[in-house]
C-alpha cells in the first residue's frame, strides 16, 4: 500500500460525479449544436442511472454491513453516501433547469415541440384517441393496491403511474391506490402526424394519464403521478460454486430485475402522502427520494436526436476514411506483412477490422481464428464472419465475456448462436473478467505459417467504434504471435501463465511492470536524464500507481495525465504532485483509448492496451497492454495522438487539487485547439500529419511532444 494518506486522494464516487458534471456541461454549452446538447443531457441521466444501480447500491450495502471501513480518501460509506446525495441533488437541479430554461425553449424555436393534450386541436385529439385505443390500451395492465393485491414487483428503471381513485362500495366512499406501468414496448414520445417539417410530440405518460378513467371504470380519478425506481443491478455470482456459468448469469439477470430499490424519482406535484407511501413500500428513506421538475426518464428523449431531420442542429457529418496504409492494398495480410499498422478510431474506419475477419473467413489459407469478445453488440458482420469461417472448415474459438455489465443478455444470446454454428465458445478463467481485446489469425503463407494479430484498446463493436476513440494495432511479428498464442491457451486450456515476450498481462504482471516503468523514470530523473510520463486512460484509482506518480513528481518527473473519468489523484499539491497535471477531454466522441508513454532517457517506450489504472483491471480482469515497436508509429502516437490531446484548449478541463475541473481556454495570442476536430482533419487530409501519407498546410501550429532521440540509439 502507498505511504500517502487520505488527504492525498480524491473520493472515487465524487470524482465520477465530477465527470458526469462535465458531461452535463456539454449540454449547458450554448456553443454546441442544439441536438448535441440534448444528447449530452440524456447521457447525463443514463450515467446517473448506472451510478445508482451499481455504485450507490454497493455503498448502501456497505452501510448495512457490520464492518466499518474507510476509502483511500478517508470517508466511511455513510459519509460517502451523504456527500453523493448532496452532489447529485445539485447536479439534477442544474440538469432540469437546463431542460426547462434552455433546451426545451430552444427546441420549440426550431419547430420541435412537446405538447399537452389540453392544447391539441380536435383533429390531433381524434388521432391521439385512435392511437390510444389501438396501440396503448391493449398492453396496459392496471394493478390495484389493497390487501388482496400487494404492491407489484416493478422492473428496474421502469416508468409508472401511481393513481388515486375514489369509488362507492356498500354505501361507503373508499379511496384506493393503483399502479399502471408504462409499457416498455412503446415509444415514450409519440410523434403527431404532420404534413410539414414540424416535429410535434406528446408524452406517452400524458396519453395514459388522460385516459385513466377508461381502465378504471366506475371510479373517480383523484389524481395520478409519475414515478420511477432504480434497483441494485450488480450481478453476484460465485463462479467456484456454479457448474455452468452461462446458466448462472442468466439466473442472475432475472434477479437483477428484482434487486433492492436504491432510488425513487417522482414528479414535482406528487403529494407528500403519496411520496411517503412509495418510500415505505419500497423500503427507502427520504434521502433516496428525488423530486423531478421535468421528464422522469430523459433517456427516452434521445428519440428526438435520432433520424435524419434537422442536420443544422447537429455536428457536421463525418464518415471515417480507411487508414492510409490500407487504402491501396486490398489484401489485408499483404499489408500487415509490409509493416505494423496503427488504426485510430473513429477517425479511421473500423471496417478494416471487420474486413480482416471477413477475409479470414473466406481465405482458404487461413487455418484458425481466435478472438476475445467483450461487447460486440451482436454485430452480424463480426458474428457472421466467425460462423462463416466454421462453415469453411477453419478452427474458430471465441472467448466470450458473459458478464460485460448491462450487455449480459445480448452476450448470452449471440454466444449461443456461435455455439450452434460450431464455434468453440469459451467463457474464460474462473474469477476473472476477460477484458483484453485481441484477435489471432493463423495463416499458411507461401513461405511459412504466420500468425496475424489485432490488438486494441476498444471492443469489437462497429457501432460504438463510430463514436469511441480507440487505437488498434495490426502486426504479424513472431513475438506478438507467440504471446497471443500463449494467452489463448491460458484462456481456453489448463495451464499456468507463461512469461510473455512483449505483452503486459493482468492479473499476472501488468501492475508490477507499470510500477517498474514509473520507477525507471524516477531513477532517470535523479540521475539528471530526461524523464517524462504521459498516460491516457478512462480512470485512475489504484493507490499504488497514484503513489508511484507522487514519488515520480517529487523526483522531478514531468507527468501529464489525460483521464476521461474518475481520477483519485490530487494534482498540484506542493512538494507532492506539483509536477502532475490532469486533463479531461469531453467532446463529440467518447475518449476511450489507453496510452502509456515513458520518456526512458530519450528512448521513448509507448504502450497501448485495454486496462485502466484500477484495482479491478490489475487484479480481477484479464487485460493486455502491448508495446508499439515501430518508430514511425511511436512518432505518430507521441507527435499526434498525445501532443494534440495535450494541446486541446477548447474541450479539455483541468483537474484542480480540490477535485473540481475548470476549462483551460486559449490564452491571449494562442490559437484555439480542439483535439477531436484536428484528428478528423488529419484523417481526411486537411491537417499536416506526422505519419506517412498525404500532407496539406495546417491551420494549427504543430506540437512536438518527444525530444529527438540521441544519435546512434535505436528508436
Amino acid at each position: 500500500m502507498t505511504e500517502f494518506g487520505p488527504t492525498h486522494f480524491l473520493n472515487r464516487e465524487l470524482s465520477w460525479l465530477e465527470f458526469n458534471q462535465r458531461v452535463l456541461d456539454e449540454a449547458l454549452d450554448e456553443n454546441n449544436p442544439l441536438l448535441e446538447r440534448v444528447k449530452f443531457f440524456c447521457i447525463t441521466s443514463s450515467n446517473l442511472d448506472e451510478f445508482f444501480e451499481v455504485r450507490v447500491a454497493g455503498i448502501k450495502q456497505q452501510m448495512e454491513s457490520e464492518a466499518v471501513e474507510r476509502s483511500i480518501d478517508g470517508l466511511t460509506a455513510t459519509e460517502t453516501f451523504r456527500a453523493i446525495n448532496k452532489r447529485v441533488r445539485r447536479m439534477v437541479e442544474n440538469q432540469y433547469a437546463c431542460w426547462r430554461g434552455e433546451l426545451r425553449p430552444a427546441l420549440a424555436e426550431n419547430s420541435i415541440h412537446f405538447l399537452d393534450l389540453e392544447d391539441l386541436p380536435a383533429a390531433d385529439l381524434l388521432w391521439v384517441e385512435n392511437f390510444y385505443r389501438t396501440q396503448v390500451r391493449p398492453v396496459l395492465t392496471p394493478l390495484a393496491l389493497d390487501p388482496a393485491h400487494p404492491f407489484p414487483q416493478l422492473l428496474n428503471k421502469s416508468l409508472n403511474l401511481i393513481v388515486q381513485v375514489e369509488m362507492e362500495r356498500s354505501g361507503q366512499t373508499l379511496r384506493r391506490l393503483a399502479v399502471v406501468q408504462v409499457p416498455r414496448v412503446l415509444r415514450r414520445l409519440i410523434k403527431l402526424p404532420r404534413n410539414d417539417s414540424r416535429l410535434d410530440y406528446v408524452f406517452l405518460t400524458h396519453i395514459i394519464g388522460h385516459y385513466l378513467a377508461d381502465i378504471f371504470p366506475g371510479t373517480n380519478i383523484l389524481g395520478h403521478w409519475q414515478f420511477r425506481l432504480t434497483r441494485n443491478s450488480e450481478l453476484y455470482i460465485d463462479e467456484e460454486d456454479v457448474a455452468n456459468l452461462l446458466k448462472a448469469v442468466e439466473n442472475e439477470l432475472h434477479n437483477r430485475r428484482r434487486g433492492d430499490a436504491v432510488r425513487l424519482e417522482v414528479e414535482l406535484d406528487c403529494p407528500q402522502e403519496i411520496r411517503d407511501t412509495l418510500l415505505t413500500t419500497l423500503h427507502l428513506e427520504e434521502d433516496d427520494l428525488y423530486v423531478i421538475d421535468g421528464p422522469l426518464n430523459p433517456i427516452r428523449l434521445m428519440e428526438i436526436y435520432e433520424g435524419d431531420h434537422s442536420p443544422e442542429l447537429r455536428d457536421p457529418p463525418f464518415v471515417a476514411p480507411v487508414a492510409a496504409a490500407l487504402r491501396e492494398q486490398p489484401d489485408m495480410f499483404a499489408a500487415i506483412r509490409e509493416g505494423d499498422i496503427l488504426l485510430h478510431h473513429p477517425y479511421e474506419n473500423f471496417s478494416s477490422v471487420v474486413n480482416l475477419l471477413e477475409q479470414s473467413a473466406e481465405d482458404p489459407k487461413v487455418l484458425a481464428i481466435k478472438q476475445t469478445l467483450y461487447r460486440t453488440g451482436g454485430d452480424p458482420r463480426i458474428i457472421g464472419a466467425l460462423m462463416e469461417a466454421v462453415k469453411n472448415g477453419k478452427q474458430v474459438t471465441a472467448v466470450v465475456e458473459l458478464r460485460a455489465r448491462f450487455d449480459e443478455a445480448n452476450n448470452i444470446q449471440w454466444a449461443r448462436r456461435l455455439e450452434e454454428a460450431g464455434v468453440h465458445v469459451v467463457y474464460g478463467l474462473v474469477g476473472y473478467k476477460i477484458h483484453a481485446k485481441i484477435c489471432l489469425i493463423v495463416r499458411r503463407d507461401e513461405d511459412a505459417i504466420r500468425r496475424y494479430v489485432h490488438l486494441s484498446t476498444g471492443n469489437y463493436n462497429p457501432t460504438t467504434a463510430r463514436f469511441y476513440t480507440d487505437v488498434g494495432l495490426l502486426t504479424c511479428k513472431p513475438d506478438f504471435g507467440e504471446d497471443a498464442t500463449n494467452l489463448f491457451n491460458l484462456l481456453t486450456g489448463i495451464c499456468q501463465f507463461q512469461e510473455t515476450r512483449k505483452f503486459l498481462v493482468a492479473p499476472f504482471q501488468l501492475h508490477a511492470r507499470l510500477l517498474a516503468l514509473i520507477e525507471r523514470e524516477i531513477a532517470n530523473a535523479r540521475a539528471g536524464l530526461p524523464a517524462r510520463i504521459i498516460a491516457k486512460m478512462n480512470a485512475l484509482v489504484d493507490p499504488d500507481i497514484i503513489g508511484a506518480f507522487y514519488r515520480a513528481s517529487q523526483a522531478g518527473v514531468k507527468i501529464e495525465l489525460i483521464i476521461r473519468g474518475i481520477c483519485c489523484l490530487r494534482p498540484q499539491m506542493k512538494g507532492i504532485s506539483h509536477n502532475i497535471t490532469v486533463h479531461s477531454i469531453l467532446d463529440r466522441f467518447l475518449e476511450h483509448s489507453r496510452v502509456f508513454y515513458f520518456e526512458n532517457a530519450c528512448q521513448p517506450e509507448i504502450f497501448l492496451g485495454s486496462a485502466d489504472s484500477m484495482p479491478r483491471n490489475f487484479f480481477r480482469r484479464i487485460e493486455v497492454v502491448f508495446p508499439i515497436e515501430d518508430g514511425n508509429l511511436r512518432e505518430r502516437i507521441s507527435g499526434e495522438l498525445l501532443a494534440i490531446s495535450l494541446a486541446d484548449n477548447c474541450k479539455a478541463r483541468i483537474l484542480q487539487k480540490d477535485g473540481t475541473y475548470r476549462l483551460d481556454p486559449p490564452k491571449r495570442g494562442t490559437a484555439p485547439r480542439r483535439s477531436q476536430m484536428e484528428f478528423i482533419a488529419l484523417a481526411t487530409g486537411h491537417l499536416e500529419s506526422g505519419a506517412k501519407g498525404p500532407k496539406s498546410k495546417s491551420p494549427y501550429p504543430r506540437v512536438k511532444l518527444a525530444p529527438r532521440p540521441v544519435r546512434g540509439r535505436k528508436t
